[in-house]
This record gives C-alpha cells, sequence and structure tokens, in this order.
C-alpha cells in the first residue's frame, strides 16, 4: 500500500470519480469504500445547504470519501454571442416547450465560499479543485482542518502551479475523460497526450502523489497508469450503467446503445470543453457556441432537464470518456474490483 492510500484509509488504488449533476449518489460513494477505495461528493451545482446534506449522508455510511469543489476560473460570455446562440437554440428548445427568450447570462461562482467554509467547518478526509487553483489561504485552511487537498490538472504547467498553491495531491486527467475538462485554459486546444504519458509527465516535473484519470476503462488501463506513477487511478464513465448510479435512464441507454457515434469534444451544452457522446445536438451547434462559463450551462440548462425527462437522447448531455464502451450494467464493486485485477 502506497502513501497516498495510507493516508485516506483505503486498500484499493481505484477510485470513483465525482459526477456533478446526479450521476454520483450517496450509494456509489459508498459502494467505492466499501469495494477498498474511495468516493467523491459532487460538491459542483449544488448549494452550500445541498452540499451539508450529501455530506451528512455520505458520513453517516461510516466510510472514507472526498468533495470536489468547482473553483473559479470564469469564462465570461459575449453578450451578442450569446444572444445569437439562444436564438440559435431555440429550434431545439420548442420541441421540450422550453423559450429562451430574454435570458441573460448568468456569471456565477457556483457558491465557492460558502463551500469552503462548509468544509473548513465539518473538514472530510480529502477535497479536490477542478476548472480552477484555490489560492494558498484557500488550500491552507483546509488542510489546517485536517483535510488533504487534491488539484485536478491537465498539464505540467498547471501541476507546478498546483504545488506552488500547496496541495497534497494531483489528479492527473487527460482529455480522453468523459464531461468537463479540468483545464484552467479552456479556451486553448486540449492536450492529446494519454492519461499514462501526462502521467510519467507530471511525475518527473512535480514530486507529489498522483491520481491518474480519464478513459481508464479496463484492468490493462488501470495497470499502465500505477506503471506511469500514479499511486491510484480514477475512474467515472465506466460506473455511469452501475445500480448505484444516478445517471439518467437516457444516458444509460445511449452509453449501451450498439448503434452509438462514438465521443465529440464539445462546448454546446456549457461553453466550456468536455467530452460527451455524438449526438444532434453536438452536430447541429457545436460550430456555432462561443466560450462562456457557467453562463452557457444556466442557458441550456431548463432544456437539457426537459429534454432528459422526455427521453430525447439528441437533446441532452451526454457526457462519456473514450472508454464509455466498457460500462456494464452491475454493482459499482464489481465493476471497480474488476479493474484492480491487473495490479
Amino acid at each position: 500500500m502506497n502513501s497516498l492510500l495510507r493516508a485516506l484509509g483505503v486498500t484499493t488504488p481505484v477510485l470513483a470519480a465525482p459526477m456533478a449533476g446526479g450521476a454520483t449518489t450517496t450509494a456509489l460513494v459508498a459502494a467505492a469504500a466499501r469495494g477498498g477505495g474511495l468516493g467523491f461528493v459532487p460538491a459542483g451545482y449544488a448549494t452550500a445547504r445541498t452540499l451539508a446534506e450529501r455530506v451528512a449522508a455520505a458520513r453517516a455510511e461510516h466510510v472514507p470519501f472526498g468533495v470536489n469543489v468547482f473553483a473559479p476560473n470564469p469564462l465570461p460570455v459575449d453578450r451578442a454571442a450569446f444572444d445569437r446562440y439562444a436564438a440559435l437554440l431555440q429550434a431545439t428548445a420548442d420541441r421540450h416547450h422550453v423559450d429562451l427568450s430574454g435570458q441573460v447570462p448568468v456569471e456565477d461562482d457556483d457558491a465557492y465560499a460558502e463551500k469552503i467554509s462548509l468544509l473548513v467547518a465539518d473538514p472530510v478526509p480529502l477535497v479536490s479543485f477542478t476548472f480552477g487553483t484555490p489560492e494558498r489561504s484557500v488550500v491552507a485552511r483546509l488542510r489546517g482542518a485536517g483535510s488533504l487537498v487534491a488539484q485536478t490538472v491537465t498539464g505540467v504547467d498547471e501541476a507546478r502551479a498546483a504545488a506552488e498553491a500547496g496541495v497534497d495531491v494531483l489528479v492527473v486527467q487527460a482529455a480522453a475523460a468523459g464531461g468537463h475538462s479540468a483545464t484552467l485554459t479552456p479556451r486553448q486546444p486540449l492536450s492529446d497526450v494519454p492519461v499514462d504519458g501526462l502521467t510519467a509527465m507530471i511525475r518527473q516535473a512535480v514530486g507529489l502523489p498522483l491520481i491518474a484519470a480519464g478513459g481508464l476503462a479496463t484492468p490493462d488501463d488501470v495497470a499502465r497508469v500505477i506503471a506511469a506513477g500514479a499511486q491510484a487511478a480514477m475512474v467515472g464513465t465506466v460506473l455511469l450503467r452501475t445500480e448505484e448510479s444516478g445517471a439518467s435512464a437516457v444516458h444509460r441507454a445511449a452509453l449501451a446503445d450498439p448503434g452509438g457515434r462514438g465521443t465529440v469534444l464539445t462546448r454546446a451544452f456549457t461553453g466550456r470543453p468536455a467530452r460527451a457522446l455524438r449526438n444532434r445536438f453536438t452536430d447541429l451547434y457545436d460550430d456555432h457556441a462561443p466560450y462562456g462559463y457557467p453562463a452557457l450551462h444556466h442557458l441550456t440548462g431548463g432544456l437539457r432537464r426537459q429534454a432528459a425527462a422526455a427521453g430525447d437522447a439528441d437533446a441532452v448531455h451526454l457526457w462519456a470518456g473514450t472508454g464509455h464502451r466498457r460500462a456494464r450494467h452491475e454493482k459499482a464493486e464489481q465493476t471497480l474490483a474488476r479493474l484492480a485485477t491487473a495490479l
């Protein structure tokens, strides 16, 4: 067992990634821990009160767990571009009786300060950050409360900046990951370096424990990143069809669809690059979507919720990594145990 696993109180180096928006449930967090690993409560898109409730629910399971926070790194939207995009989307929104006219950009920070205060007052074993790097003072407050602090990075420069901020652990995320990229510079193209290669590069540059993520879906995938220097692997997409997942029925069905068209990196849904199953929405709108997060996330949120409820796979974000074909309908503990078999 390596130093990171000992510090977290886990025995198996396969962790469950935080998936905001409903995919990660308390049951999934508990299943990851009971399988010897660790799960994360997602703070993203939740109020501070909801986060407190989720932390309490995870704590009631008497298992180790982490919390993932979206750190502010605003990507302001051009207002004229926002208005043009809203007008363009209206044809799809009409199918679900959603009116996008008159919307104004929402540029919030996801209740960041409130969530940090909560996690300082009610500490958890591990707090990870995505999208932005917290200030040194925030890291110090969390560490002073007894939490380990992790930062999600997508390159060597980001890893060095996170180390300078004082974090304890780096989550190395490759572009093959499903959902949002953690890149700190979303307007720039993502690196195409595979996750094992990226892990090796960052290990050489920064002397912090590493958790590798991005497209990991087989035992051999996990073994490769451990061999490259990661102390643990983190998986998300491969858990979306498990019994404990909170993924919607339309999302689960799309992941299993043998006629699926693979994944694409898209900003059409949220104004920030994310990997999803290709569908009509990405085909129609990706070339027209402006950058702008969280403004586009809020603009399309109601439409996406209505589409999911209606089972319309062509108008909803179907986050998925490149290993999505490996997702199975089974207990999460079975998935995680299988992924550790080549270690």
